[in-house]
């Protein structure tokens, strides 16, 4: 839950501030930029191109906004019902997050580290491993590996060796399935899978902590571009007839 928590603080950061741009933004081009466009009406002159499509953004904005904001709602509402109703859907969407740049590999890591622990405590207080997948097939967070935990599950139940299972779901690194035979071998499955969780543990709050620095320049050149474009688009006639004159 702690590692949860984190990469959602990490990644709500953005979110939040992009957010809060794109009110910004709007709010410029609803009602800024028309007072502007007003006042450029009595000039009598060309507007420069890059004006032009700030005011075009502008008009076009004030026309369809609200219907915008209702198919934005809409997107969202159905995006999320389908996510917890469907589970192929669902499926899809884990499976491809995983593939993104920086997140995907924080999230992969996220999930076997909550995988390896699961399995670990639960196995360590006596649980027979195939409950003990059965519980963990739940517990990532992720749905490809509670699917993985899932077939995982139903190998060990027919006689298959743990480490096997996992190989044929193709979704662990070779360093986890690795750990866990030495620790099937060794009689110390728990202890393996727990120094795996940690060393995953680790490169997740490291990750973490390196994405939110990364981001947080990025935000404020976001931000100020945003903002600055629609200044300067706005300043330019200005600056053209202050040198005409």
């Amino acid at each position: 839950e702690s590692i949860k928590g984190k990469i959602k603080k990490a990644l709500y950061y953005p979110v939040a501030v992009v957010g809060v741009a794109i009110i910004v933004s709007s709010i410029l081009l609803i009602y800024v930029i028309p007072q502007f466009e007003d006042i450029f009406a009595g000039f009598g002159a060309d507007l420069p191109a890059f004006t032009k499509m700030v005011v075009g953004a502008s008009r076009w904005l004030r026309a369809n906004g609200l219907t915008l904001l209702i198919g934005i709602i809409l997107t969202i509402t159905a995006f999320v019902l389908a996510k917890k109703r469907s589970r192929a859907f669902a499926h899809f969407l884990d499976r491809y997050s995983l593939r993104f740049p920086i997140v995907g590999a924080i999230l992969e890591k996220s999930a076997i580290a909550r995988f390896c622990r699961t399995l670990a405590i639960t196995f360590a207080a006596g649980v027979p491993l195939v409950d003990a997948l059965k519980i963990v097939s739940g517990a990532t967070g992720n749905q490809v590996y509670n699917d993985a935990a899932a077939r995982i599950r139903e190998d060990v139940a027919v006689g298959h060796q743990l480490q096997l299972a996992m190989i044929q779901t193709e979704v662990f690194p070779n360093m986890v399935i690795q750990m866990a035979a030495i620790g099937e071998e060794a009689g110390s499955l728990d202890e393996m899978l727990i120094k795996v969780a940690e060393a995953y543990e680790e490169e997740v709050n490291n990750a973490v902590d390196a994405l939110s620095s990364l981001l947080e320049p990025v935000i404020i050149v976001f931000i100020g571009g945003v903002v600055g474009t629609m200044v300067v688009a706005m300043y330019l006639p200005i600056f053209k007839m202050a040198a005409v004159i």
